[in-house]
């Protein structure tokens, strides 16, 4: 939803390719994520560890994102393109607790089961 009104905001301010690009970039990936785990696609396929893939999508929108937002914010070319910036630095934060939330629950040397009972 933020990655969403990051992405209004820099278009709606007419903010050059790449702050849009990004937003909509993050904010597609976080959906495709979210559909992987709400289709259990991640049980058909198991070749890939799906939570440390998602970590390292966070850790890289957040790099991204940092760099991205500090100069949307610092050039602020108009309103538009702050408010932007200010969004995406919000949505930094939320990529660095979501890597840091899912860092904590993945255990890479233990065996890949589920806390709650399969129906």
């Amino acid at each position: 939803l933020v990655a969403f009104v990051t992405f209004l905001c820099f278009v709606a301010s007419r903010s050059p390719g790449a702050y849009t690009a990004l937003a909509a970039m993050e904010g597609l990936i976080t959906a495709l994520f979210f559909l992987l785990y709400l289709l259990k696609l991640d049980r058909k396929l198991p070749w890939l560890f799906w939570p440390l893939a998602d970590i390292f999508n966070s850790v890289i929108a957040a790099l991204f994102l940092l760099i991205v937002c500090l100069f949307a914010v610092i050039i602020k070319t108009n309103n538009g393109t702050l408010a932007g910036g200010v969004f995406g630095l919000v949505l930094l934060v939320l990529c660095v607790v979501d890597a840091v939330l899912l860092f904590q629950k993945i255990s890479l040397n233990g065996p890949r089961t589920r806390n709650t009972p399969a129906k």
